[in-house]
């Protein structure tokens, strides 16, 4: 099974929430090492962000987190398609411009789930079915 992973899932996992939800995160990764994990770039990126601006990494520190996420799974580009995508999902459906950037790569990249908190849990969009790891 292809599993893409959002941004939220690597920012957790990194515990910047706190060490609760950096051991849910990690227990969530876990099973997953059998799989194919897939991280679109666009979740990277943001995840970089994230690590400096809210949990003030320095940018070093940053890289590595996201240097560490990009060799242990598969980075999925943002290519012009993708993009394309994107707005579609984001007017047909109104979700966040940026997290149709996410599911449109999932799509691209022939993920089956997509592990976000963001969105909404259990739509299914071109084969890829956004699932909440932490919805009770």
């Amino acid at each position: 099974m292809r599993v893409a992973l959002d941004t939220n899932i690597l920012v957790y996992a990194e515990g910047v929430n706190g060490p609760e939800r950096k051991a849910s995160a990690l227990a969530i990764l876990r099973p997953l090492e059998g799989e194919t994990v897939l991280v679109p770039v666009q979740a990277l990126g943001e995840l970089f962000a994230v690590l400096v601006r809210k949990a003030r990494w320095q940018a070093e520190a940053a890289s590595r987190a996201v240097r560490f996420w990009a060799e242990r799974s598969t980075p999925i580009p943002t290519t012009e398609a993708t993009l394309m995508q994107a707005m579609e999902i984001a007017a047909r459906h109104r979700l966040a411009f940026w997290d149709c950037v996410v599911l449109a790569a999932a799509a691209e990249a022939e993920c089956e789930t997509l592990l976000t908190e963001d969105m909404h849990h259990g739509f299914t969009w071109r084969g890829v079915t956004l699932r909440n790891p932490f919805a009770g």
